[in-house]
């Protein structure tokens, strides 16, 4: 289950989506997930699918592997789902006991469903196409304009870096810990919840204490290198907008501003 988790893993490839700038893949990513929260409707969502299906295909990363990203938040998945078709006020279709199940609330657990999957895959596409120093460089230029405010741009840029790269890192290590567990006779599959909660706390503390060895070491090897911020910091590779770029902003906004419109009409006809 900890390998499936896909956010902050990279996957090595040359495809269009990887060869975008950094910043324009950035703001892909904020913009699909506004246009996610902007649309209310099957039509809307059907839209933000269809082109997140197009920049899966065009990105050459295999759909398994971005699927596999979906198994860790199955419950997550299960959970408000079931908390919206029970708790929300409607037309009552079906009745089980003390708890009645509404049309309006069926139809918005399935849209917060399809939005929930929507914002993993479009988030994970982000990281998969996107190596953790392109992705520091990004954050960091596209925070800069903020640091004339007091804003430490490239101290935020690459704490948030650091956080996505070693989810990968932390869950392998959590993964050593159960096996090196389960090799000593315990049990994380049966029992109830309790059980299987209480069962989780030898891998806590050592992971915890794994955690802060891997800070500890990278802290030491940013020191040993003379590692003083952004301030006059250059870079092998600078970051330049090209046709390509430019191009694809343009395609995000217009993509933008048809869900709007797509919203709009669709409330003038209700």
């Amino acid at each position: 289950m900890l390998r499936d988790i896909t956010l902050g893993q990279y996957y090595p490839g040359s495809s269009p989506i990887h060869r975008l700038d950094p910043r324009v893949k950035i703001i892909a990513t904020l913009l699909f997930i506004v246009e996610l929260f902007i649309v209310n409707n099957f039509i809307g969502f059907a839209i933000c699918a269809a082109a997140m299906a197009i920049c899966v295909i065009v990105s050459k990363v295999p759909l398994s592997f971005i699927m596999r990203g979906l198994k860790p938040i199955i419950i997550i998945l299960l959970f408000t789902f079931l908390l919206n078709i029970f708790m929300v006020d409607g037309k009552v279709i079906w009745t089980l006991g003390p708890l009645e199940v509404t049309k309006e609330g069926l139809i918005t657990a399935i849209f917060m469903a399809i939005r929930l999957i929507l914002l993993i895959i479009g988030s994970s596409l982000l990281t998969l196409t996107t190596t953790p120093i392109r992705l520091t460089d990004g954050i960091e230029r596209l925070l800069s304009p903020f640091e004339r405010f007091g804003l430490p741009a490239h101290d935020i840029a690459m704490m948030m870096s650091i956080a996505l790269r070693f989810i990968p890192t932390l869950l392998e290590e959590a993964d050593k810990i159960m096996k090196a567990q389960q090799a000593r006779g315990a049990d994380f599959e049966s029992g109830n919840i309790m059980r299987r909660a209480k069962s989780l706390i030898p891998i806590l503390i050592p992971l915890f204490v794994s955690a802060f060895r891997i800070a500890q070491d990278l802290a030491m090897a940013m020191e040993s290198r003379c590692y003083r911020g952004g301030k006059g910091r250059t870079r092998l590779h600078e970051m330049r907008f090209h046709r390509k770029d430019v191009i694809s902003m343009i395609v995000l906004f217009v993509f933008l501003a048809g869900i709007i419109v797509e919203r709009m009409l669709v409330e003038s006809d209700i």
